[in-house]
């Protein structure tokens, strides 16, 4: 018999497209999606590829307001959708929103088990606020399970306390970048000239805010010797409110080549990725950094901050891992990729062996096999119980749940 299975999460992603189809094609698993929002303008500009979707799903009525560097979302009917979802187990994307919060109430209210999906990892920048952690605790002590991306959040969370935790590697879908890449490199010269790219060049991918460690590439990029930067060039993918201040920053370095490409939507990136010769990503806090995910579907070496979620997976053999804001160790990393063409390849051939198990069906596979345990560790606990009979109380009907 199928699980009825649901995900609460805040928008249509293009990178969890590919993982909830999978998820929904799995023989034990009947899926539906809750989106909190179909996007979010304020930060992301991502086309929403509706036309992708193969599983059942349903945007709630909401809400958005930017107070800072806070974000704020309020939904309408989270009780109504979950009361309809008659759900068997419910996966939640996060815990930062009002509606993550009534999810977790209802499912207790309703005797259905709840796994949060964390990322967080102890490099969070958003630790460290006695409240926030302490609702945060509050939080996780109620949650029946965690399903985490990889090593960085599996340690957080088992320091958190929790002891069960299941893995599902983050994923996005390799074969469209590979392919879109290849396709890139087999007509370089006329995707150079569209896009205007240098001959050679390191790549970042990501929003334009400070701590994604912008400053430190552009610096580190500075340092390296004149003569390599006549003959590689820095770009950045992404737009965000410290584009000027790059831009400006970037006109001062002389010899090199910086171009900053603004936002670049999906179907393009591969051909960014495509002719890169190196992904730099120098995050200060990230909770995994699927851009990474992406480089290496592309074939490339990585860079990469140690602070990002994904370095203690995926960055062992296919590049470099560097400390946060530590600029000299980044451009001495920069300089031994850039010149060491037959480093560059053995690093191109084990990102693309790595990436392989970080697929978006074995993400899927990840989250069915939490949401099964759960499922039978619930009806256990349930048989076990005393009857309702030798209790003297009615049974409660199949099916009938509370909606408060």
């Amino acid at each position: 018999m199928k699980r009825r299975l649901v995900i609460l999460t805040e928008i249509i992603a293009p990178y969890r497209i590919p993982v909830f189809n999978a998820l929904a094609q799995h023989e034990e698993i009947d899926l539906s999606v809750i989106f909190l929002a179909e996007t979010d303008p304020s930060i992301r500009q991502w086309r929403v590829y509706a036309d992708e979707i193969r599983f059942s799903y349903q945007v709630l009525p909401s809400w958005r307001k930017r107070l800072g560097k806070y974000n704020l979302l309020l939904n309408q009917n989270v009780n109504e959708a979950l009361q309809k979802s008659d759900a068997d187990v419910i996966v939640c994307g996060g815990y930062n929103y009002l509606a993550s919060w009534q999810a977790l109430r209802w499912a207790k209210r309703n005797n259905v088990p709840f796994l949060l999906w964390c990322e967080s990892t102890a490099h969070d920048l958003r630790a460290g606020h006695a409240l926030v952690e302490s609702l945060k605790k509050s939080f996780f002590n109620k949650c029946d399970g965690f399903v985490v991306p990889g090593t960085s959040a599996a340690r957080y969370v088992s320091h958190m306390g929790s002891d069960r935790i299941f893995t599902a590697p983050n994923a996005v879908d390799a074969a469209l970048f590979n392919d879109a890449a290849n396709y890139a490199r087999m007509n370089a010269a006329r995707v150079r000239g569209e896009f205007g790219l240098p001959s050679r060049y390191f790549l970042f991918a990501g929003r334009l805010v400070h701590t994604k460690g912008v400053f430190d590439l552009l610096e580190a990029y500075g340092r390296l010797n004149g003569d390599l930067r006549r003959q590689i060039g820095l770009v950045f993918a992404g737009d965000g409110p410290l584009r000027a201040k790059l831009e400006a920053i970037a006109r001062s370095i002389y010899p090199g080549a910086v171009q900053l490409a603004g936002f670049v939507h999906r179907n393009e990136l591969a051909n960014y990725y495509g002719l890169a010769e190196c992904f730099v990503f120098p995050t200060h806090s990230d909770p995994w950094g699927l851009v990474v995910n992406e480089a290496m579907a592309c074939g490339l070496p990585v860079i990469c901050s140690q602070s990002a979620g994904c370095a203690a997976d995926l960055v062992k053999t296919t590049g470099r891992i560097v400390a946060p804001q530590n600029v000299a160790q980044l451009a001495q990393a920069m300089e031994e990729i850039a010149t060491n063409p037959a480093l560059r390849m053995e690093m191109s051939l084990q990102s693309r062996r790595t990436i392989r198990h970080y697929s978006p069906e074995h993400c899927a596979t990840g989250i069915a096999k939490a949401a099964l345990a759960c499922t039978i560790a619930t009806q256990e606990d349930v048989d076990r119980a005393p009857s309702a009979d030798s209790m003297r109380i009615p049974p409660v009907r199949s099916g009938t749940r509370s909606a408060l």
